[in-house]
């Protein structure tokens, strides 16, 4: 199976756990050049679930926009920092970030309101490799009980 088929696959299934749980998602990313929120756009009902995507290929963009630190676009704390920004920017439940450089090291994140942080990934994934995992990441965390800092969120 390639990436693009298996992300087809993850993606469908993030769509299954966000409509049945009744969670929105949201996402962020700068290496991967809107190849995550294309995955996700294409996913069944994804006007229902999925609230959009912030692709910040500049580093500039990345630190105005999703309040990365300043020269820290590629690192676990930018991953983070995107994840949050990317929720709270788009009134999402749970979002999804992927940052790195040059596909060398790659870090991603699923903000969802707990106190998760993020998950390096061994070096040269390639791009491709970095959205599915990604993917994978995301549909981890939808399989758990959905909390916030307010409560539950939908019937996760």
């Amino acid at each position: 199976m390639t990436d693009a088929e298996r992300a087809a696959e993850l993606a469908a299934e993030v769509s299954r756990l966000a409509r049945s749980t009744g969670r929105t998602v949201a996402a962020a990313e700068t290496l991967t050049g809107g190849a995550l929120c294309a995955a996700l756009a294409a996913a069944e009902s994804s006007s229902t679930w999925f609230r959009g995507g912030v692709v910040a290929c500049a580093d500039g963009v990345a630190e105005a926009v999703l309040d990365v630190p300043d020269g820290q676009v590629h690192s676990a704390a930018a991953a983070r920092a995107m994840g949050v920004r990317a929720r709270a920017l788009l009134s999402a439940d749970v979002a999804v970030a992927v940052t790195g450089a040059d596909d060398a090291s790659v870090f991603l994140t699923v903000a969802d309101g707990s106190e998760s942080g993020s998950e390096p990934l061994r070096s040269n994934l390639g791009r491709s490799t970095a959205v599915v995992n990604a993917l994978e990441l995301l549909v981890e965390r939808l399989r758990l009980p959905a909390v916030s800092s307010t409560g539950p969120i939908g019937s996760g």
